[in-house]
């Protein structure tokens, strides 16, 4: 018995030291987690139901040059009520419930009689609830409204409305300029302005203490700890609006003429640099058009024959070559190494000027030219550094993210795949790649006398109207080219439009220069032949000719309809832009005013009309015609002497017929027939002409007048 009495006790005594030291641990634990690391724990309970929140600033606007907005942020709200604020008085709610009630179903819900909504908003104060959601997207109007409803017209404390701002951008003209614009996105890559200026459109986001009232649902505190979000900085951009949309809307026409991939159109101020017009189209998956990409400024392809003022030019430079120097064309074709060079189009031209073979821009003449004088290997670095000097080699730094390289060889490089035939097929646009955007800032910086001017798309950053930050524009090349050379060059890219392959749209109206080009697509060697992908078909130039105000390039990538050189898909939409600008840009046209205006002849002076001298006066006044007034009497008339208008008197005798010559029909039958005269009327018009002379005794006789 005494055995087991000592194993009960044994049992007891293990149990209870069990205990105590689980007692112990507890107890510890209890010490550890409300003396050392209480205020953790109440801080991190305290953020489950308190946090600071982003308050997310208004975005800036993105303006044209005009001032007209291209994008802005709209404000939308969502709507909710806090029946148990806590700085509403239940008098406030008593009072005014009925009538909010009213309001928010007659105009916000009408879905609620106001009977019900008043139910519903008694039910969830005395419920306890604090978030009863109203409407959400609410627009900047219906919120002014809304907060002068009765009880929410208090605040948002002591009337319990609840209004959570977000933004939406907007775009006011739709799809102009859609992809220049860009946007900015959550998961996704910055594009255009918008993503080029995040940082000064974004602003700075505010703060603002949230308490939480149910799963995921935050509303404000009324907390001095708030901290105002500061509105972004709008951006006033080069573009000009009716430019840009004349611009889109001809490159529209053209794509769905010829059924073309994609589409550039860009058009340029000279003398600046300022892009007044930037149009992109792609084909979307349902075949539809639309800004899909940026290719004017992301896709960099072999130019074609546009290059071919590059070329010209280099040897204009090198002194190599005159206009009037004699090429040999070969009938369009030429060998070099294993590769034979054919003309797009069949001339029969043998001997010819190099001005003629730019003008119907010959592949052959300039391949030949160029292999003549920078075939040789210590000559085709000279052909490759004048490219270089041309800038042809560097990106615009136009601000938009994603810019392509251009790629220009370099001579003999091994890494560049340099062969015997590279530097013929350069000369005519081959073997490099340049972006539109490049290529158009070389033809500017041509039609600026040589000066290269830097593209750009921005001038002003603003803040409420206030100027922050200026772009003014950018020399990026002071002279291209020598002023002799950039002369010739000149006036090639006028030979081209008239009497070359731009020469069947030359207009009487006023004169452009440029350059045609179609190049070909996905090309390769396939046996002896030679296997074409597709065509791209480009015109760049600038107008007007003698004075060039705007540079314009179009590019048609892959027509697969109507035509596929440049000279039948490309230079129609030039030609539709330029004549447009032509047609609403005043300062182009010629002044018809600029010298002073001739005497005015005799013949178109008003003669011999005679009238009520007040009533003549007036007239003249308004016709701005100056005269000289020898008379006081009631009647007048005027006489053109040379370039002078006098104001005679014309004397009207009571008892005899007076002379009513000159006068009109309605004054010389008031004259006469208050004279006791009977008046017949032959004609129409002025009165040339009197039956009874003036200065006859009146007796009541018959006067006939005839009319002229």
């Amino acid at each position: 018995m005494a055995t087991i009495k000592n194993e009960v006790l044994i049992r007891v005594y293990v149990v209870l030291g069990v205990i105590l030291i689980v007692a112990g641990l507890i107890f510890a634990q209890a010490v550890k987690i409300s003396v050392f690391e209480g205020e953790t724990w109440k801080g991190a309970a305290k953020d489950r139901y308190i946090q600071t929140r982003k308050i997310k600033a208004n975005r800036g606007n993105i303006l044209a040059e005009d001032g007209s907005l291209l994008a802005t942020s709209l404000p939308f709200f969502d709507v909710a009520f806090d029946p148990n604020s806590s700085g509403m008085r239940e008098s406030d709610f008593k009072l005014y419930v009925d009538s909010l009630a009213h309001c928010l179903a007659t105009y916000v819900d009408p879905s609620y009689t106001p009977g019900g909504y008043r139910d519903y908003l008694v039910e969830a104060r005395n419920g306890g609830k604090q978030f009863v959601p109203i409407k959400k997207n609410v627009s900047f109007s219906e919120m002014q409204q809304i907060k002068r409803f009765p009880l929410f017209e208090l605040g948002q404390y002591q009337g319990g409305l609840i209004a959570t701002p977000k933004y939406r951008r907007e775009r006011p003209f739709g799809m102009l300029a859609n992809r220049t614009i860009g946007y900015v996105r959550e998961n996704s890559k910055p594009i255009g302005l918008e993503g080029y200026f995040d940082r000064e459109l974004a602003g700075e986001d505010g703060e603002q203490p949230m308490i939480r009232v149910e799963e995921d649902v935050w509303i404000p505190m009324n907390d001095l700890a708030k901290i105002e979000p500061r509105r972004g900085h709008d951006i006033v951009t080069t573009l000009d609006v009716d430019i840009q949309d004349l611009t889109e809307a001809a490159l529209f026409r053209a794509m769905n003429v010829h059924d073309a991939a994609y589409g550039v159109a860009i058009v340029m101020e000279v003398e600046t640099g300022a892009i007044r017009g930037i149009a992109n189209l792609g084909r979307t998956k349902d075949g539809d058009l639309w800004e899909t990409y940026n290719h004017a400024i992301g896709s960099a392809t072999e130019p074609g024959s546009t290059f071919k003022l590059a070329t010209i030019l280099a040897l204009l430079e090198g002194g190599h070559v005159d206009l009037t120097d004699s090429i040999d064309l070969e009938l369009g074709k030429a060998q070099f190494y294993e590769e034979e060079m054919v003309d797009a189009t069949y001339h029969q031209l043998e001997m010819t000027t190099v001005q003629r073979a730019f003008e119907i821009s010959s592949n052959v003449g300039m391949a030949k030219l160029v292999q003549e004088h920078f075939g040789e290997p210590e000559k085709a670095d000279e052909f490759i550094d004048y490219l270089k000097q041309f800038n042809l080699h560097h990106k615009t730094g136009v601000e938009i993210e994603g810019e392509a390289n251009p790629y220009i060889k370099e001579a003999y490089s091994q890494e560049d795949n340099w062969s015997g035939i590279t530097l013929p097929w350069m000369a005519h646009g081959y073997e490099l790649r340049l972006t539109p955007l490049q290529l158009l800032a070389f033809y500017n910086a041509v039609a600026n006398d040589g000066k290269q001017m830097k593209p750009y798309l921005v001038s002003e950053i603003q803040d409420f109207g206030l100027m922050v930050d200026r772009f003014p524009p950018t020399v990026l090349k002071r002279s291209i080219a020598s002023r002799s050379s950039i002369e010739k060059a000149k006036i090639l890219l006028e030979g081209v439009v008239e009497n070359g392959t731009a020469a069947k749209l030359k207009t009487n109206r006023y004169r452009f220069a440029g350059k045609t080009g179609t190049a070909q697509l996905n090309y390769r060697r396939v046996g002896s032949r030679n296997r074409v992908g597709g065509y791209q078909a480009s015109f760049v130039g600038y107008f007007p000719a003698e004075a060039p105000k705007y540079s314009c390039i179009v590019v048609i990538n892959n027509p697969r309809k109507g035509g596929f050189y440049g000279g039948e898909v490309a230079l129609p939409v030039f030609r539709e832009i330029a004549d447009k600008i032509f047609a609403t840009k005043i300062e182009l046209l010629e002044p018809v005013n600029d010298v002073p205006p001739a005497p005015l002849a005799t013949r178109s002076l008003p003669n011999k009309n005679v009238g009520d001298r007040e009533e003549i006066m007036q007239l003249l006044a308004v016709l701005d015609l100056p005269y000289k007034n020898f008379s006081d009497y009631p009647v007048a008339v005027l006489d053109a002497e040379t370039d002078t208008l006098n104001l005679l008197k014309r004397k009207i005798p009571r008892d005899k017929v007076p002379n009513v010559v000159g006068m009109g029909l309605r004054d010389a039958l008031f004259i006469l027939e208050n004279m006791g005269l009977k008046v017949e009327v032959i004609g129409n018009g002025k009165v040339v002409r009197q039956s009874i002379i003036p200065g006859t005794s009146t007796r009541g006789q018959t006067i006939t007048l005839r009319l002229g």
